[in-house]
């Protein structure tokens, strides 16, 4: 699941330097698709909706905030989950007199096989995008937009789309992931933390290489599952800890130090 979130976050945010704190709700939308859908209509198809739920959302939110730069864009996005998450709540509460849905329990082997072929779709999605003439376009903007616009590309649009894409992804992995849960609730599908890891995986395997935020990804979560066995009352600290000393000593992530070896 972090792998999926990071790597598409990277589609977007590594080349053109935009911060995007808004992983968790495209995440979320593909989790109340699942929990809304997911009895009426079969599961290949409760995917599709949601992955296209969120690139339409996404598509919506990137018009009106993509114009943004710098921590103003990173502030708007983070404040749409909190948006999102908060609406969700007082329309359950408020107008359903219920808080949370059940969602449809799929076997572990399904979700594995399934999140794994759209882990393939977007590696396959993501390299291309950055060997294409797009993905020059994108590192152009990220290097300088105002420069990349007097040169012909049209800025806003590419970051639309690719911003887009993205999310697309995120709410594939939302819908899938939303099987292995019995209950979710607002505060469950649109948690923060689904925004800020997906950062903090890229920031350590380091985004120089296509391969840094994967790898970044997998330790993370290899350690944030050993840490929460281990020591379940101490692990954030113990994250925090392991993230300072990583962002002090490893500006470049773990690709830095492949490299610098």
């Amino acid at each position: 699941m972090y792998i999926v979130l990071t790597v598409s976050w990277v589609i977007f945010s590594g080349p053109t330097g935009y911060i995007s704190l808004a992983p968790a709700a495209f995440f979320g939308v593909g989790i109340y698709t699942s929990a809304v859908l997911g009895k009426a209509i079969s599961l290949p198809i409760v995917i599709g909706i949601g992955a296209l739920a969120s690139f339409c959302l996404a598509l919506l939110v990137g018009a009106l905030t993509l114009r943004l730069r710098g921590i103003y864009f990173s502030m708007f996005t983070f404040g749409l989950v909190v948006l999102i998450q908060q609406l969700l709540l007082w329309w359950e509460v408020n107008k359903t007199h219920t808080r949370g849905r059940f969602v449809i329990v799929v076997d572990n082997t399904t979700i594995y096989y399934v999140m794994l072929t759209i882990f393939v779709i977007l590696l396959l999605t993501a390299y291309f995008i950055r060997r294409s003439k797009y993905g020059l376009a994108l590192q152009s903007i990220g290097e300088d937009e105002e420069a990349a616009a007097h040169t012909g590309i049209n800025v806003t649009v590419l970051k639309i789309i690719t911003f887009a894409i993205s999310a697309f992804f995120m709410g594939a992995a939302g819908a899938i992931m939303a099987t292995r849960w019995t209950y979710i609730d607002p505060y469950i599908a649109f948690n923060p933390l689904f925004s800020f890891m997906p950062v903090l995986m890229a920031i350590l395997g380091g985004m120089g290489q296509f391969y840094g935020p994967i790898l970044g990804a997998a330790i993370f979560a290899y350690l944030e599952e050993l840490l929460m066995t281990r020591f379940p009352y101490y692990y954030m600290l113990i994250f925090g800890i392991i993230l300072v000393v990583a962002i002090l000593y490893l500006p470049g992530g773990l690709v830095g130090l492949i490299q610098k070896w």
